[in-house]
């Protein structure tokens, strides 16, 4: 297959839905082997799907990036298969909490912030020379969002030690960046907790900021955060590209 993801291995994490679903589809297809990592890799039909489909490039591990001995597990598995040439964290959670709730920022920042780092950390050894690795921060680390602050600011320090971290790998031939979604149509906002109608309407009020008056398509995303994998975003370093329907362009703060 002419593609440079041709037989190369690329790792991501948060596979079973949304935009780590949506990208291991795409690399699947551009001839990429993807070991795939979820809590629940047996629950998502689309990826059992993929598997029969694609039964010699995809290898799933179920799996919790704020567990050590998963991400060891994940790391030997890396190994056996010859080494890691994409990284892609995206696994993810999102919860309505009180802006001083302690514990709810802990909880996203275990998956957001360190179990993404951790993830890196647990795979820095297998990562092979011209490697190329991505981050998921997020549009909310832009914008005041109430009930999502906790969010917003794992997001935000994510996305400040990922700079750091581009200087430290670029010597070890290792690329290191990451790709903002704006408000895109994927499960992570059913697990705010919201009723049905509450959810319509912040659908609303976030669909009038978006130009094209809808939300982000995952698929959308995952093409971007192939781009940055690939040669042709060699040149970049340590940047944070907003993938958000014009989001941020509107005035204003919030959902408003």
């Amino acid at each position: 297959m002419d593609s440079e993801f041709a037989d190369r291995l690329v790792v991501i994490t948060g596979a079973s839905s949304g935009i780590g679903l949506a990208l291991t589809a795409q690399l699947l297809q551009q001839g990429a082997r993807v070991l795939g990592m979820a809590r629940h890799v047996r629950g998502s039909q689309t990826l059992q799907a993929l598997l029969q489909s694609y039964p010699q490039q995809l290898l799933l591990q179920a799996g919790d990036v704020t567990r050590s001995a998963d991400l060891a597990m994940l790391r030997q598995r890396a190994v056996q298969l010859g080494g890691v040439d994409y990284l892609v964290a995206c696994a993810g959670h999102a919860e309505l909490a009180g802006s001083l709730d302690q514990a709810a920022f802990d909880r996203q920042w275990a998956v957001n912030g360190a179990g993404a780092l951790n993830t890196l950390a647990a795979l820095r050894g297998a990562l092979g020379s011209n490697s190329s690795v991505v981050f998921l921060g997020s549009f909310l680390s832009q914008a005041s969002f109430p009930g999502l602050a906790a969010h917003s600011a794992g997001k935000a320090a994510l996305i400040t030690q990922v700079r750091s971290l581009a200087v430290e790998f670029a010597p070890l031939d290792v690329r290191i960046n990451l790709v903002s979604p704006g408000p895109t149509a994927t499960a992570l906002w059913d697990g705010l907790g919201l009723a049905e109608g509450e959810l319509e309407q912040l659908a609303g009020q976030l669909g009038r900021r978006l130009l094209p008056g809808h939300f982000v398509d995952a698929a959308a995303v995952a093409q971007v955060i192939a781009f940055q994998l690939s040669q042709g975003a060699r040149g970049v370093y340590g940047q944070d590209w907003v993938v958000d329907n014009g989001y941020s362009l509107r005035q204003g703060h919030g959902a408003a």
